[in-house]
């Protein structure tokens, strides 16, 4: 048997670091055991799906040093790699599943189905519905069949006992049936569920076993249900354990930069980004702290993998950095990292529309354009001593922006000044007025070049990381104090 594992990110957003160590311990394990890892795209959310965010995905994954052997850039004999191209394949699986009365059409609205949660609450019962919760009586569903009703394909699931789940860390996972909804399949407009379209793909595409988050253990029972209905051998499955912050909590941008592109901006070597993400949970035989990929391919056992959730530590990470720069990079070496980096002719050309206006003399670009070359501004609260704001009021201001900036899909001038421009109305403040104190958490600077295309170069991480560091200069937000503005943000 050829080992064959996948890793499959959904294009909705900034490529995340989560992402890449799941994607990293999957390729090693195939190494490892001389198999192949593939890369395949969940792009069934229409709405929230980019080409641009899928993109930032190969490019992140590449400049970690991460490949694979089949993908949607590389073709392969199991393709297409994209789910959004494999749209007849689901549709053609569900109808077996509907034939062998293994799932069923349910035509219940959103308010139904609410009514429903509602009641089962109330019982003090479970909240995952079942098929007999759903059940329409049956005038009432042939009559929404016969008026072309919307409706979403489910699976059948057990009311009662305890499904059974191998795992290769864990050994042995028990779920009680009464803790699983009978799972939508198939959505009212055609496109699967993540559960259907992955069950599915990874059959189909041969993979052996399976490397992904903890956060999957509860749907592990809907899978293993699915591999049985369609008379499948099932992946052997591994759940690793989840990022954490150093406060124990999941990984989230909320805390830490999340994005892999915020990384590569700061002027983190790619190859000490790998190397941390390869110490989250996992070891070395002779425990040494720095190694290449392909000594961790080398070495690598999955039964090494700790399931105490590992810590992303972002001072850990920096002085894995600066052991890099120091010890593996000379002058040339260096030289050509901080081209890559940021002097490149992409980046610049960039930046000097911003400042070609500017200028009388080049040296008056490095002070004018620094921001675009550095990290986060060495700002203080004095810094925002000339805006006409309260201390709370401009808190909420920044705070407001980072949380309308993290729905941004597409990441352009137009659609930035767009949030600013409701956010400016909301607070009843001009353009100039709003933007003041963003320039000087985004430039850290009262005089620059403009911040709207300064937040537009620098990448959504890095912007709101900005932002962040600004809201944390100023006092940060209190736990009392977030719940109060999220209330009033969601009224917005």
């Amino acid at each position: 048997m050829t080992v064959r594992t996948r890793i499959a990110p959904s294009p909705t957003g900034d490529p995340h670091v989560g992402t890449a160590y799941i994607a990293l311990f999957n390729l090693c394990f195939a190494r490892a055991h001389g198999g192949q890892f593939i890369l395949r795209i969940e792009d069934t959310d229409r709405e929230r799906s980019t080409a641009e965010s899928e993109q930032m995905i190969l490019d992140s994954l590449q400049w970690l040093g991460l490949d694979w052997d089949e993908g949607p850039d590389v073709g392969g004999p199991h393709g297409p790699y994209r789910q959004s191209e494999r749209g007849d394949i689901y549709a053609e699986h569900a109808r077996k599943l509907l034939e062998a009365g293994h799932a069923f059409k349910c035509y219940r609205t959103s308010d139904e189905l609410d009514e429903l949660r509602e009641a089962r609450k109330a019982a003090g019962q479970h909240m995952a519905l079942k098929p007999a919760d759903l059940a329409l009586p049956a005038e009432e569903h042939a009559r929404r069949e016969a008026e072309g009703w919307p409706y979403v394909v489910r699976m059948q699931v057990p009311s009662e006992g305890t499904c059974v789940v191998e795992d290769m860390l864990r050994g042995t996972i028990e779920v009680e049936w009464t803790q699983v909804d009978a799972q939508i399949l198939l959505k009212s407009d055609g496109m699967p569920t993540y559960h259907l379209a992955n069950v599915v793909d990874d059959h189909l595409m041969g993979i052996t076993h399976v490397l992904r988050g903890e956060e999957w253990i509860n749907s592990a029972p809907k899978h293993q249900l699915l591999y049985e209905y369609f008379g499948w051998p099932m992946p052997t499955l591994c759940h690793m354990p989840l990022l954490r912050n150093p406060d124990k909590s999941k990984l989230s941008k909320r805390k830490n930069p999340t994005s892999i592109n915020y990384y590569r901006r700061m002027g983190f070597l790619p190859q000490a980004v790998t190397n941390y993400l390869g110490r989250m949970g996992w070891s070395m035989p002779d425990e040494r702290e720095k190694f290449t990929l392909d000594e961790m391919m080398a070495h690598f056992d999955v039964q090494r993998v700790s399931l105490g959730g590992p810590v992303f530590d972002l001072e850990k990470l920096t002085w894995l950095n600066g052991v890099y720069i120091r010890e593996d990079l000379d002058d040339t070496a260096l030289l050509k990292a901080l081209r890559d980096w940021a002097f490149n002719e992409d980046y610049v050309r960039q930046i000097l529309p911003q400042v070609r206006p500017r200028v009388d003399t080049l040296s008056q670009v490095m002070p004018l354009a620094g921001h675009f070359f550095s990290g986060l501004p060495a700002i203080e609260e004095s810094s925002f001593s000339s805006i006409k704001l309260e201390r709370d009021e401009l808190v909420k201001l920044l705070q407001f922006l980072v949380w309308r900036l993290e729905g941004v899909t597409r990441w352009e001038k137009e659609s930035l000044l767009a949030e600013v421009k409701l956010l400016g109305e909301h607070f009843e403040l001009k353009m100039k007025a709003f933007l003041a104190p963003v320039f000087i958490a985004i430039t850290g600077s009262a005089t620059s070049t403009s911040v709207m295309d300064a937040m537009a170069i620098l990448g959504s991480d890095m912007t709101r990381a900005r932002l962040r560091h600004a809201i944390a200069v100023l006092g940060g937000v209190s736990k009392k104090q977030a719940k109060r503005l999220e209330k009033e943000f969601r009224e917005l």
